[in-house]
């Protein structure tokens, strides 16, 4: 993002053509490479390689009050990559459809389901930006 990229707009979600965007750093979001910084919160533990992926302070006040069960998400550590995220929901998608994937996430963990997500997250390009 440019210098400043919610001066004037406020908190918003990336767009498919935000003018907030630098050559740069839609290459990086294209290839999902904006990702692997988050890799550093994992060796420490504050993220899990699955799950539901976190939202800003500012939005999480709000869903919680407008999505029903939004918070039952939280109850497990949030991750690089998600069910939700490698379904298509990410990005400027309908909020209420990525907590029903992370609850079904949350509430159907197994192992083999983590691996699955992981495999789909290499080739999980739609809605990059």
């Amino acid at each position: 993002m440019v210098d400043k990229a919610e001066k004037g707009v406020g908190r918003v979600w990336a767009s498919e053509n935000d003018s907030r965007r630098t050559g740069v750093g839609t290459f990086l979001r294209t290839c999902n490479l904006d990702e692997l910084p988050q890799l550093f919160n994992v060796l420490k533990g504050e993220m899990s390689l699955v799950g539901p992926r976190p939202e800003r302070p500012h939005f999480v006040g709000k869903f919680k009050e407008d999505i029903p069960r939004y918070m039952a998400r939280h109850k497990i550590k949030s991750g690089v990559t998600g069910w939700a995220q490698v379904n298509g929901l990410r990005g400027n998608t309908s909020i209420k459809e990525r907590t029903k994937y992370d609850i079904y996430y949350v509430e159907n963990w197994s192992l083999a389901f983590d691996l699955k997500i992981l495999f789909m997250s290499f080739f999980a390009i739609k809605n990059a930006y």
